[in-house]
């Protein structure tokens, strides 16, 4: 039996001898090297990061096992976030595990199917708030403050520490910082715990470099790129649909630090990426984290040279939490037969004579 993610890098995580070591099996997540993507943009080493691996199918999981371990360690027995869908999904699974009770405040109408089902079956209980997420988000700040529940957004300082165990897998797995890391930028809490995890593994010597880190909001919704906070944020891409990020700072200091870029990718680039990982490399994503992938598209397109150089593009969280999209936009459309050979070889002719 491996190691939990609490034990792997137990050395570079707040741990005491008082925080239980739980572990729903998250992290250890897979480093695909991208075959056609790496040809499309000019590139011999491009690889995914695939976060979809995790317990409940996104990223989340890594932090939300740190922040859930020290609930348990505080006495905490109720735990409440604000979420677009994954953060919903992972407090209501580890609450579960852990017998704490969850509380998810969500977007009215702005929730994928698929993560919805995942915290009602996970026993959350689950309100709809009119309004968009960072509303949703004050509302859950307030009521933690007023009450003894703990937050475990990432404004909450253990989930990021969690999420930065991506970072240190990412170089484990590589021998070496990438050159650049390409990652999706919603709330903006992942880019910021990549960044950490990066500079600190650099410090403890076990990398010599580090890398430019391009994050990617979508065009719809992305106040980091504008500048200032979006109030009505739109975008396909539900898992990033964020007007007012609350690792802003972090994100920024993330660019400038690493000598990186945010950028804003169209829902069209979003969705041309997210068909291209499906159909070329068969990777089924949910769309936010097809926006790694789009940004880097973008950046080749707009002449970046990718010759000679490792790029990771995170993504994010599994297809299947969004599995609706799929069926949208499907222009491969479903093709009834008769139950007989014959009509089966008739429909399939074009094909089999390729």
């Amino acid at each position: 039996m491996k190691p939990s993610l609490l034990q792997r890098y137990r050395e570079f995580l707040p741990i005491t001898d008082q925080t239980p070591m739980i572990t729903m099996g998250e992290g250890g997540t897979p480093l695909v090297k991208a075959e056609r993507i790496g040809r499309d943009i000019g590139a011999s080493d491009v690889y995914f990061k695939m976060e979809g691996c995790n317990p409940t199918g996104s990223f989340k999981d890594r932090g939300m096992v740190m922040a859930i371990a020290k609930a348990l360690e505080a006495g905490s027995r109720f735990i409440a976030c604000a979420s677009t869908g994954n953060t919903s999904a992972s407090a209501a699974a580890y609450g579960a595990h852990c017998g704490l009770t969850t509380l998810v405040l969500v977007p009215k109408g702005n929730i994928a199917a698929g993560k919805m089902a995942q915290a009602i079956a996970y026993g959350a209980h689950v309100l709809t708030v009119n309004g968009n997420f960072d509303r949703a988000l004050q509302l859950v700040r307030e009521l933690c403050e007023r009450y003894p529940i703990n937050l475990v957004n990432s404004v909450n300082p253990f989930r990021l520490e969690g999420q930065k165990t991506a970072a240190f897998e990412v170089v484990d797995d590589l021998g070496e910082a990438p050159d650049f890391l390409c990652i999706p930028v919603g709330n903006a809490g992942n880019i910021t715990a990549y960044w950490r995890g990066f500079r600190e593994y650099r410090e403890a010597g076990r990398s010599s470099r580090l890398p430019k880190m391009m994050g990617f909001q979508a065009e719809g919704a992305a106040p980091i790129v504008a500048g200032h906070p979006i109030a009505d944020p739109k975008t396909i891409a539900s898992a990033i649909r964020i007007g007012n990020p609350a690792s802003w700072k972090g994100a920024v200091a993330a660019r400038d630090e690493s000598g990186g870029r945010i950028d804003a990718v169209t829902d069209e680039e979003i969705l041309e990426a997210y068909k291209m990982l499906a159909r070329t490399e068969g990777v089924f994503c949910e769309p936010a984290s097809a926006a790694s992938v789009a940004g880097l598209r973008k950046l080749a397109r707009e002449g970046m040279d990718f010759r000679g150089k490792r790029v990771v593009c995170v993504i994010t969280g599994s297809g299947l939490k969004d599995p609706d999209l799929a069926q949208q936009i499907a222009d491969v459309p479903l093709q009834e037969v008769s139950p007989n050979l014959e009509s089966i070889e008739e429909a399939v002719s074009t094909l089999l004579r390729r």
